[in-house]
C-alpha cells in the first residue's frame, strides 16, 4: 500500500515537472503590446562609463501595460539588460558615451520575453542612441554661454533685492548688470579656452533614475 501511494505521488510530481518544463505553446492565448508603446523604467543598478563595460543591469516597469482593458504587464515587472558598449571621454570636451541593450522582460507567469527598446526623451542622446554628457566643443561652449547668462541674471536680481524700491535701484541694478556681464564674460572666455584641452565628462546613471523608452518591435505576452 505504501509503495503504491509513493508511486502515485512520484507520478504526480513528474507530471508537474514536465508541465513546467514544457516549451511555450505557440497556440497559447497572447495579447500584443504594439511597437511604439512607451515604457517608463526605474533603474535598480548604477551604471557608469568608468567601470560598467559589459555589466548586466535590471530595471522595473513603472507603468501598467494594457490590452483590451486588461493589464498584461503590470508595473513592477522586471526588465533586464546589459551595457552594450562604452566610448571613453576624449579631449575637446567630447563626453563619454554609454550604450544600453535591453534584453528581456519577465512576465507575471515567469516567462522571459525578448524586448527591443530605444531610450527617448533625453537631450543628451547621440544620433545612434547612446547617452553622453557633451557632444564636443560646440556643445561645451553652448553650456558656457548658458552659464554666463545665468551669472548675469543672478547679479541683476541681487542688485534689485539689496535695496528697497526707490531711486537707489537706478544705481544698484545697472552696476550689478555690468558686474554680472564682466564676470560672466570672463567665465565664458576662460572656460571656453579650457574646453579646448579638457576631457569630456563620464556618463553616470544612478539607481532609481527613470528612463523613458519606446518599444521598437511588438511583444506578444501570454495571458491566462
Amino acid at each position: 500500500m505504501k509503495i503504491k501511494l509513493f508511486a502515485i505521488i512520484l507520478s504526480v510530481f513528474l507530471l508537474a515537472q514536465c508541465a513546467f518544463a514544457a516549451p511555450f505553446n505557440a497556440k497559447a492565448k497572447t495579447k500584443r503590446i504594439p511597437a511604439g508603446t512607451k515604457f517608463q523604467l526605474q533603474m535598480l543598478n548604477p551604471l557608469s562609463t568608468v567601470n560598467s563595460a559589459g555589466k548586466d543591469f535590471s530595471a522595473i516597469l513603472l507603468n501598467d501595460q494594457t490590452a483590451d482593458s486588461d493589464v498584461i504587464l503590470p508595473s513592477g515587472s522586471l526588465v533586464r539588460g546589459s551595457v552594450k558598449d562604452i566610448v571613453p571621454a576624449r579631449r575637446m570636451s567630447k563626453g563619454a558615451i554609454l550604450y544600453l541593450d535591453f534584453d528581456h522582460v519577465v512576465t507575471p507567469t515567469g516567462r522571459q520575453l525578448p524586448l527591443s527598446l530605444n531610450i527617448v526623451g533625453r537631450t543628451d542622446m547621440t544620433y545612434d542612441g547612446g547617452i553622453t554628457t557633451t557632444k564636443g566643443y560646440g556643445d561645451a561652449v553652448k553650456k558656457n554661454w548658458d552659464k554666463t547668462k545665468e551669472i548675469t541674471s543672478t547679479c541683476v536680481e541681487w542688485g534689485n533685492d539689496i535695496v528697497n524700491d526707490g531711486p537707489a535701484k537706478y544705481v544698484t541694478v545697472p552696476l550689478s548688470a555690468i558686474g554680472g556681464a564682466v564676470g560672466g564674460g570672463a567665465y565664458f572666455v576662460v572656460d571656453s579656452i579650457a574646453d579646448l584641452i579638457r576631457k569630456g565628462e563620464d556618463v553616470n546613471i544612478y539607481a532609481n533614475d527613470v528612463l523613458n523608452v519606446i518599444l521598437v518591435e511588438p511583444v506578444d505576452v501570454p495571458v491566462l
